[in-house]
């Protein structure tokens, strides 16, 4: 007989909600609005530039490349993204190509967090966050942002929920291995200030902490917004994993091409674990970014520029869907960023009445109905806190609006449907 076999890391981190509610989108939901990836293709010169690779007689695009990155992308990356730091980045030692974003957060967990390390997640977080750093044998010290009402009776906003100081300090200790900063936050859409930015800078620098900074949605921020990058304040280039992703950059999600950037003193670490693990990303793809890049720096901040439109169409999309959640009843919280909108539930608690003693919180249970019975598909907000926390937040969803007009309409169709049938004696 077998003996049992052991994975005491993986312990309690094995479900994920992913798995659950893109298999209920898949078999019940005509809308979905739950996974954050767009339903509209990438931009037409991106597509040009991965048919120009896949065709062009160089066959060695077919082939492996540099295992840290394709040449010309690292290039180039390191060329345009050395104007918004401040600073000359070298191609070979300043950036690396990951598989995704995703991989890049990998990284980072196993390189610098091992058993007693304590590392600093911003309450909602992003979900992998907790299992990698437990995956990586460090510990999950959890701060909340705290909402604060808007007091004119408008619609909240991401920028409602903030740090507390305070609070923020006290999780400092000299455990603390790492925070992991993700501005624009997902799920929520916050775009942090220069002022809680520079909280944050200056607790790293007193405490001699590292930043992983999750900037994948940087050029998707609205209203005249300014995404700040902490890389460039006082101190903190020389401690902070900077992290960057092409699918949402160019509304590529399955291209699964992101990047790392920052002193070589850290980089080096994560090279060590990339060519252990993944090894390498695919040329084509890379190749494809890479123009990409080079037509955007040619292009930055004019009209022309794909890092201009996308945001001001997802902008209009966002208030769109603001506006049909509102008429409903669900109160929208207004993202300055990212591809997402949580919304109070609140007033629907009606439809879906709660069950006593669960262990579930309520807005799961709210979604898995919702989609079941309504065919709309949205996230728990709870997904995004940690486990002693997720009743606290457990009347909110989270919906993506990177879609197709025709798919927010059909959704703000079966919402309107829904109002109706509430309201109907």
């Amino acid at each position: 007989m077998s003996r049992p076999v052991q994975a005491r890391r993986l312990e309690g981190i094995d479900k994920n909600i992913w798995v659950e509610f893109v298999k209920l989108a898949a078999t019940y939901s005509t809308v979905n609005l739950g996974q954050g990836f767009p339903d509209f293709p990438p931009p037409g010169f991106l597509k040009e530039a991965f048919l120009r690779a896949l065709s062009e007689e160089n066959h060695m695009l077919h082939q492996y490349t540099r295992a840290f990155g394709h040449p010309p992308l690292v290039k180039i990356l390191a060329q345009f993204f050395g104007k918004l730091l401040g600073r000359e980045l070298d191609p070979m030692t300043n950036v690396m190509v990951t598989v995704g974003a995703y991989q890049a957060l990998f990284c980072c967990f196993q390189a610098f967090i091992g058993e007693g390390d304590e590392v600093i997640i911003i309450e909602p977080f992003f979900d992998c966050y907790e299992p990698m750093v437990k995956m990586a044998g460090g510990t999950t010290v959890f701060v909340p942002l705290r909402p604060k009402a808007p007091k004119d009776g408008k619609l909240m906003s991401s920028a409602d929920w903030q740090l507390d100081p305070a609070e923020l300090a006290s999780k400092f200790s000299e455990r603390t291995k790492a925070i992991v900063l993700n501005s624009p936050n997902n799920p929520l859409g916050k775009v942090f200030s220069r002022g809680e930015l520079e909280l944050i800078a200056e607790l790293c620098v007193k405490h001699d902490v590292l930043c992983f900074s999750d900037e994948v949605y940087e050029w998707l921020v609205y209203d005249g917004k300014e995404h700040i990058r902490i890389a460039t304040l006082q101190g903190m280039w020389d401690r902070t994993v900077v992290i960057g992703s092409a699918g949402k950059t160019f509304s590529a999600t399955g291209w699964k091409v992101g990047w790392t950037m920052g002193p070589n003193r850290l980089l080096q670490h994560l090279r060590t674990v990339h060519q252990n693990s993944a090894y390498h990303c695919a040329t084509l793809a890379q190749e494809a970014v890479a123009q990409g890049f080079q037509r955007e720096l040619m292009l930055y901040g004019k009209p022309d520029s794909y890092f201009v439109q996308l945001p001001e169409e997802l902008q209009k999309k966002r208030d769109w869907l603001v506006q049909s959640l509102d008429a409903v009843g669900m109160k929208p919280i207004i993202p300055e960023g990212t591809y997402f909108l949580v919304a109070d539930i609140s007033k629907f608690r009606s439809s879906v009445p709660d069950v006593p003693d669960s262990d579930e919180p309520y807005d799961s249970r709210f979604a898995k109905w919702m989609v079941k019975n309504k065919g709309l598909a949205a996230i728990p907000l709870s997904a995004f806190y940690s486990e002693a926390h997720k009743n606290n937040y457990n009347h909110f969803i989270r919906f993506c609006f990177a879609k197709e007009e025709a798919t927010l309409k059909a959704a703000n169709d079966i919402l309107q449907k829904w109002k109706q049938e509430k309201t109907s004696p």
